[in-house]
């Protein structure tokens, strides 16, 4: 059985797309512990107190684990789009796929304050995309991906082409 993959089938200006969804796992123990919760309101009560936690806690916890699971990553029109955030890949000076330890090392204790990161510890993967902007403070993008190597190689293939040289 193949693994679950949230990388959607790309569009003719899409080179890579993936929605950052919450594992199966995490949204059985989430929505048991509303249940639970709800349960231990309740506590036999007759009349409102009866339905009204689980009308409440199960439709707000799921709201929160689709809200948790919204952020977009895709790599489309020239640019990195992470959910409202877009960086023109033309400020783009190199990009790394990083494993879960090489995500621990450039998140940890040695990690830029004015880094723009986007993670998610339910994803194992992220990119670095180091930028080479001098109008823009921020060294470097953090972003999770369940497949790193491939979001890597769609933000370095839309990179404009090098100029040839001078034309004089």
């Amino acid at each position: 059985m193949a693994p679950h993959s949230d990388v959607a089938p790309l569009a003719d200006t899409d080179r890579y797309t993936e929605r950052l969804t919450l594992p199966w796992w995490l949204w059985l123990c989430a929505l048991g512990l509303a249940a639970l919760l709800a349960a231990e309101v309740w506590m036999g009560a007759p009349g409102v107190r009866a339905w009204l936690p689980f009308a409440v806690f199960l439709p707000l916890t799921a709201a929160g684990l689709v809200w948790f699971g919204r952020i977009r990553v895709a790599v489309t029109d020239g640019e990195l789009r992470v959910d409202d955030a877009r960086l023109p890949a033309r400020f783009v000076a190199d990009v790394i796929a990083l494993d879960v330890a090489g995500r621990r090392e450039v998140l940890g204790v040695g990690a830029d304050p004015l880094a723009f990161v986007v993670q998610r510890p339910w994803v194992a993967g992220a990119v670095q995309v180091v930028l080479d902007d001098p109008d823009d403070p921020t060294p470097y993008w953090v972003v999770s991906s369940r497949d790193p190597v491939r979001l890597a190689n769609a933000i370095l293939a839309a990179r404009p082409a090098p100029s040839g040289g001078d034309a004089g």
